[in-house]
């Protein structure tokens, strides 16, 4: 078994580990549940939205991956109440790796939401993978996020082999924001959202928080 690292795009991932792939909102039941959502925005949340809204409309071409962060996803990951709590933190650029089935796996997590103490995340919840302006040729993003799933559910069954919990994160490509859901061996990608339209903005949000209350109510007590 070789240490050395390697990227892997989808397919290959999915022959690795006997993965199968679903898309669309309604393929799996977690999905059509995560999906199935709407929320409202509070006065200053309002003021907020319509700020990176104008904002994300007249710079998103220029914008390169970091620009794209901290003039807009950071507001987005606010507006959506992911936020530090006593139960959970938000990490940031953390490296990660683990042997799963005989496979040395290795990746950065731009974001994850994970149990933890000070710097160091200990059981991961949600990944949010691969903030990039446009599609990296020499890397696939679908990819990146299921490798740091694969790592998470390796590590979270060595603290507790009970651990059966679904794998929650998104992966944003220029405007295109999916969601995905690992579970057991199947995985599912949802619809993609165009985040420069409002409509799928707001979906967006309603789905980081409908997130937030799923951790909070049911894989924080598992």
């Amino acid at each position: 078994m070789s240490k050395k690292t390697k990227r892997y795009d989808e397919a290959e991932i999915i022959k690795m580990f006997n993965l199968k792939r679903l898309a669309g909102n309604l393929a799996m039941p977690l999905m059509t549940e995560w999906a199935n959502t709407s929320t409202v925005l509070n006065g200053w949340e309002t003021e907020m939205f319509e700020e990176i809204t104008k904002s994300l409309l007249k710079q998103i071409v220029g914008w390169n991956e970091e620009m794209l962060k901290m003039n807009f996803i950071a507001f987005v990951i606010r507006l959506g109440h992911l936020v530090e709590t006593d139960d959970y933190k938000t990490y940031y650029e953390s490296p990660m790796e683990a042997v799963v089935e005989g496979y040395f796996l290795k990746v950065k997590a731009d974001m994850m939401v994970a149990k933890g103490i000070l710097e160091r995340p200990e059981t991961p919840y949600f990944y949010f993978q691969e903030y990039k302006k446009v599609k990296d040729p020499n890397g696939d993003v679908t990819a990146q996020l299921l490798e740091a799933f694969l790592i998470a559910q390796e590590k979270n069954k060595l603290e507790n082999p009970n651990n059966k919990n679904p794998m929650y994160g998104c992966t944003v490509t220029g405007k295109y924001w999916e969601f995905v859901i690992l579970q057991d061996k199947n995985y599912c990608v949802s619809e993609s959202y165009d985040c420069t339209n409002k409509g799928d903005l707001m979906q967006i949000i309603a789905m980081l928080r409908k997130f937030k209350e799923i951790l909070e109510t049911r894989l924080l007590r598992q």
